[in-house]
């Protein structure tokens, strides 16, 4: 973190921070810090599944050559420096850290209503505090695709029933049968 947050700061912006899975580094590490079991079960299930897609982007990008989903674009830009976008394979190491975390500190069942709290409040704040062009947390448009259907406060409102529903939600059942494994 003390290299990460300076350094993303001076070339990505303030507004880079926003992003939920940059944003989870910070609960995380709070989490972990003060051994919190809820803090850490709301990164879990906000983040997880969206850290097993961008490690599995960039994997297939960098094995087979393509990006079957969609995100990791950026760390292949010859114009970024290597050293700048290997900050962000944080990315391939938070799946194992969300899932050992929850074997260290516990599984709290409530950590998908909290990061849906978390998200209710990011998610408006990217809205109105960042550029429409950087499309954070995908607050305007999916994946960069255009999004013609909607008004745009129409389209955050569906992302905020969205995100809790489609993501966090089914994550959340998934890591609660995973805390409930024998031998988790």
């Amino acid at each position: 973190m003390a290299v990460w947050v300076p350094v993303y700061w001076i070339h990505n912006g303030a507004d880079n921070f926003l992003w939920l899975c940059d944003t989870a580094n910070f609960v995380v590490g709070a989490a972990l810090w003060l051994e919190s079991p809820l803090l850490h079960s709301s990164q879990a299930t906000g983040v997880l599944l969206v850290q097993v897609f961008w490690a599995a982007d960039f994997l297939a990008r960098l094995l087979l050559g393509f990006h079957p989903i969609g995100g990791t674009e950026y760390m292949f830009d010859a114009t970024s420096p290597l050293w700048l976008r290997g900050l962000s394979l944080f990315h391939l190491a938070m799946p194992p850290l969300l899932l050992w975390g929850i074997g260290r500190l516990g599984w709290d069942r409530r950590g998908w209503r909290l990061q849906t709290a978390f998200a209710w409040g990011l998610l408006p704040l990217t809205y109105f505090a960042t550029d429409p062009a950087d499309n954070i947390n995908w607050v305007w448009r999916p994946f960069g695709l255009e999004q013609i259907w909607v008004p745009p406060p129409v389209y955050l409102t569906g992302c905020l029933i969205a995100y809790p529903l489609v993501l966090f939600f089914p994550t959340h059942l998934l890591l609660s049968w995973w805390a409930r494994r024998p031998g988790a």
